[in-house]
């Protein structure tokens, strides 16, 4: 079996294609390294005879399907198999936000997904805004709130992601502390200037926090069951770790925080066992960013 780091980038691109295709599809010929990578059909053929010597008894000729096709002890050398990877890709696929040919797809397996609201960013304002997180840089912004639109400094130091919506976080000028605004509310970007606002400040952002999550305690045992294996709980209890900034939007948007409003439990289905915790981790952490902050508009006189 050769040493991966004896071959070449290019030839492992072209090897793990044959594994995915093999694994995934059952299937991997010529004509689908051809049509990925533009090489030629004696190319193809090469790199299929290659791969088998870098990777002997994994694939095998099949004359009635006119293809190389796994074989029993297939073991795949080059690619990382991931399941989740597959879905996601899928889902990506689906959504419009990535095109097959992109992928190892080809063609995607017939599949649904439920449609997502498109929340559009300008890709000029995303790259100001990096270039303002790499170089801790000031920038005016026009941003429209659930209020009104107006411009205000900001000082990005991070992209987020709350399951719906990409914000930055950022310290805010106007209100003197460290907020999250969603990218497609900024309407327009102007000038930049350096900054010495300092992001191990921001101490919501820079505190993790475990969220522990349970079957809901009123259902059955056989439904607390299926919870425990739709969601991958280890004895009974799923620990999501996050930001403390991004805690609220992982509560809401698993519902964790409509218990009280007495949602029937078979809807609810999961349960956070340490909100109170969380909650004072949330209290503490404010506390402590707002000395930080004090302290830093004093030095500054």
């Amino acid at each position: 079996m050769a040493d991966k780091d004896d071959i070449r980038w290019g030839l492992q691109r072209r090897f793990e294609l044959i594994e995915w295709r093999a694994y995934w599809l059952g299937r991997i010929n010529r004509s689908d390294l051809e049509d990925r990578f533009g090489v030629s059909t004696p190319q193809a053929s090469a790199d299929l005879r290659s791969y088998q010597e870098a990777a002997p008894g994994n694939i095998e000729y099949d004359a009635t399907e006119k293809a190389y096709v796994p074989s029993e002890k297939f073991h795949p050398e080059f690619l990382r198999l991931s399941a989740d990877r597959y879905l996601i890709q899928l889902d990506a696929i689906l959504n419009g936000a990535v095109p097959a040919v992109d992928t190892w797809f080809g063609s995607p397996p017939p599949a649904a997904v439920m449609p997502t609201v498109a929340r559009s960013v300008d890709a000029e304002t995303l790259r100001t805004l990096l270039k303002a997180i790499t170089w801790r840089r000031e920038v005016e912004v026009e941003y429209q709130s659930l209020t009104s639109a107006r411009r205000r400094g900001i000082v990005p130091h991070s992209l987020a992601f709350d399951g719906h919506r990409w914000h930055v976080r950022a310290w805010c000028a106007e209100r003197l502390s460290f907020r999250d605004f969603v990218l497609s509310r900024i309407l327009s970007v102007g000038d930049s200037r350096p900054s010495d606002v300092d992001p191990t400040n921001d101490v919501v952002w820079n505190t993790m926090v475990a969220l522990k999550i349970v079957p809901h305690p009123a259902l059955a045992p056989a439904q607390k069951k299926a919870i425990e294996l739709d969601y991958g709980m280890e004895d009974g209890v799923l620990v999501l770790n996050s930001r403390l900034a991004l805690a609220y939007y992982v509560i809401r948007r698993l519902n964790l925080d409509l218990t009280e409003w007495k949602i029937p439990p078979e809807r609810q289905q999961i349960f956070l066992t340490n909100a109170a915790e969380v909650e004072e981790i949330g209290r503490n952490a404010r506390a402590e960013e707002e000395s930080l902050v004090r302290a830093w508009a004093k030095s500054r006189g």
